[in-house]
């Protein structure tokens, strides 16, 4: 038998895929620790806390009765049902409980998103800096992510005067994230409703990641966009807030008229998300469970306060507080020139494993590092310690 000498035809569109920096920094972190040493983790965005006990609970009595075949592909009706109580509890809105599409995490939820508003050519705004995967899902459909550049003076968000004046012919939506990855920045209602006006009035649709939903900082909770508008997309997770990130487990909230459309693209792409999964998150909306959820992100508000001052006297620059999320977005210019070599450098000789500013977009992305401060407090004091260090040798 010869060797094939010719190269395997690829899909020219997998050549527009950027790598996921943070899961590269993750699995260098896993090796050197596999090695022997100790890494701090403040690249990965994973609660730092196990899943909690009552959710735990629900999953063994679930398998303890059976509960492993086929779940429906929208998800449970039980499931559903809890999460439209969710919003009506939390958020003082109605939803029917068959407008609750639950997936394999949310990156099921986007992509689907994606594929059912994307047609090849058209594209589609994103906020510069944001969560890497969005351009991707979007050039995987041979589209264009057209990211909008936003800074400190946007409070790191798209504003209606951005959307309007950055719309192009081909683009047929935008996604906003609140609070968003990598700065944690917060559109409150009044915002989102200008958002919303902006792009439906172009004849777009609106995408909003309430992912980090529960983890936020300031003294009113954040609106969700459902409480603007019906015909918006939500996408929510079980990984941040619930920490379950493990279980693959999230949700997306559609219009009515969607419902079916995604219905078959469940059963096609993924026939249904893992049965034992849904039914330990049953546990997750139950009052003992949310108030040790809240106790964390309580935690989660203390080492935010801890680190952002300490990185600041260390000569990084931070845009004021994050609201919510787990990450601080710091600018390095002061620093350094290059911040993923200065990342590496960090991790291979220091051992604190922290993310470039690149994975996230391209404005001013090598100016800038992301930290999670999702360690306990005692190790961010450490990682602290060994970024001074970092810095003076």
């Amino acid at each position: 038998m010869t060797q094939r000498q010719n190269i395997m035809r690829t899909a020219e569109r997998t050549r527009k895929l950027t790598s996921f920096k943070v899961v590269d920094f993750l699995e260098a972190a896993g090796q050197l620790e596999a090695e022997g040493r100790d890494i701090i983790h403040m690249e990965i965005g994973e609660p730092r806390f196990a899943t909690a006990t009552p959710i735990i609970e629900a999953a063994h009595l679930a398998l303890d009765q059976g509960k492993t075949a086929y779940a429906p592909s929208c998800g449970i009706p039980e499931l559903r049902l809890a999460i439209s109580d969710h919003y009506r509890h939390r958020y003082g809105v109605r939803i029917d409980p068959r407008r609750v599409i639950v997936t394999t995490g949310s990156s099921a939820a986007l992509g689907m998103v994606f594929e059912l508003l994307v047609n090849p050519g058209d594209g589609f705004l994103l906020a510069d800096p944001g969560y890497p995967c969005n351009a991707n899902f979007v050039r995987r459909l041979d589209a264009e992510p057209q990211l909008v550049p936003v800074g400190p003076e946007h409070n790191y968000q798209l504003t209606a005067d951005l959307v309007n004046r950055h719309w192009q012919a081909n683009t047929v939506g935008a996604m906003i994230a609140t609070p968003s990855n990598p700065t944690g920045s917060v559109i409150d209602r009044d915002q989102m409703s200008g958002l919303y006006r902006a792009v439906t009035s172009q004849g777009g649709t609106l995408v909003v990641d309430e992912i980090y939903h529960g983890l936020t900082y300031t003294a009113a909770p954040p609106s969700s966009a459902l409480e603007v508008a019906e015909d918006v997309l939500v996408v929510n997770s079980f990984s941040k807030y619930f920490g379950m990130t493990g279980w693959r487990l999230g949700w997306m909230v559609v219009p009515e008229t969607f419902v079916d459309l995604f219905t078959v693209m469940a059963q096609n792409f993924y026939i249904a998300s893992p049965t034992l999964s849904q039914y330990a998150a049953l546990a997750a909306f139950q009052p003992e469970t949310l108030s040790i959820l809240d106790g964390r992100c309580a935690e989660f508000q203390q080492s935010r306060d801890y680190l952002v001052p300490a990185l600041q006297q260390l000569g990084f620059a931070v845009a004021g507080l994050p609201e919510g999320a787990f990450y601080v977005y710091a600018d390095v210019s002061a620093l350094t020139d290059n911040c993923e070599d200065f990342c590496w450098r960090l991790l291979n000789e220091h051992g604190v494993a922290c993310t470039p500013g690149t994975d996230f977009g391209q404005y001013r992305a090598s100016q800038h590092v992301r930290f999670a401060y999702t360690e306990p407090l005692p190790r961010l004091q450490l990682a602290v310690q060994r970024i001074e260090r970092a810095l003076q040798s």
